[in-house]
This record gives C-alpha cells, structure tokens and sequence, in this order.
C-alpha cells in the first residue's frame, strides 16, 4: 500500500479501536492540529485527558519495521500529557498490528539518539552518512519494550519509565551523540 494519506488513516483508527477497549472515549482531530491526531478522556471518574499523535507504519516483515521521524517528532512536550502510539501492521491483513505507547519525550529521545548514532558511527567514512535530524528513522527493535504498554497513558509523562535499550542512556551521555537541546533530559537524565 503505497498511499501514505491511507496508512495514516489506517494507524489512527486501529489506535483510536484500541484506547476505545480500554476506557477511553477517543475522538479525531481535524487535520490541521499539528501533533495531535487523537484526543482521548478516561471514561471512568477520573476524566483524565491525553493528546495522542500516531505514526503508522506498513511493512512486510517486523525486522524491517521502522518510523520516519522527522524534527516536529523531536521537539519538547507541551504538556505531561503527549503521547505517540505507534502501530506496526504488515502488509498480510492476517497478522494483527503491533502497538507501541511512548510518552513525547521518548520518542523525540529516541529519533534523536538513532539519527545521530547512526550519522556519527565510528568506523563509517566522513562524508558516507550525512542526512540531516529531519530523515531519522527508529526502528521497531528500539521500541519493545513500549509494546502494548497503554497504562503508560495513565501515567505523566515525568513520572514514565523510560524503557529504551540500555545503550541509548549511553549514547545519550555522549558528546557524539547527546541529546536534542531543548530536550527535558538534558537537565538531569533519568535511569534506565
């Protein structure tokens, strides 16, 4: 399926039936809402409100599984409630979606620390690599253990987990790699 206005579309609904299951009234956003495809109130008495931007990917096998996120993905989070569900679905309609559920910081986290570990590598030749932040891909490994994590929603974005492999708090402490410089992180980095 090459029509990425579809695949798009195809993510925010699987996405929005899933927040549904699991009691939350979801409810679209008009295109023009920049980093918000889905606004989502807990049904339950605690009406608790999240904003939810979904990256869909299509793909014929999960190893090969990736996000394109660009500099809008990396930027800080406006408020502790921003969300990314990503949704990984292949391209057989028999096998069902895979979800992923990050909080704003995680994701901008990790399109930064995948670009600039992969444009910085040691070992590659200068000049080999040399696409700017705004063509950062994160594959579906990174993300793992985000899978099907949906009471992260509960939670502020503060207060999450960070579950990102070990290696990005690493890459994230290292002057090749770092961090985005208005990332909250940069103040004092979380364990992981």
């Amino acid at each position: 399926m090459g029509d990425t206005k579809q695949t798009k579309t195809i993510g925010e609904h699987y996405a929005a039936a899933e927040l549904a299951r699991r009691g939350w009234a979801p409810a679209f956003t008009r295109d023009g809402l920049e980093r918000t495809d889905i606004l989502a109130v807990r049904t339950d008495s605690a009406r608790r409100m999240i904003e939810v931007q979904v990256k869909t990917t299509l793909t014929s096998g999960w190893k090969w599984a990736n996000w394109p996120l660009g500099e809008k993905t990396q930027g800080p989070s406006a408020s502790e409630h921003e969300y990314f569900v990503m949704v990984a679905a292949l391209s057989d309609l028999a096998t069902p979606p895979r979800f992923f559920v990050l909080p704003r910081a995680h994701v901008a986290a990790a399109a930064w620390i995948s670009h600039q570990h992969w444009l910085t590598e040691p070992g590659i030749p200068a000049g080999k690599r040399n696409a700017g932040v705004a063509h950062s891909r994160v594959n579906l490994r990174t993300f793992e253990q985000y899978e099907n994590r949906w009471d992260l929603l509960d939670t502020d974005e503060n207060e999450c987990p960070v579950l990102l492999p070990a290696e990005y708090r690493t890459y994230a402490l290292d002057e090749r790699v770092g961090l985005p410089a208005d990332h909250p992180w940069r103040a004092a980095l979380p364990a992981w």
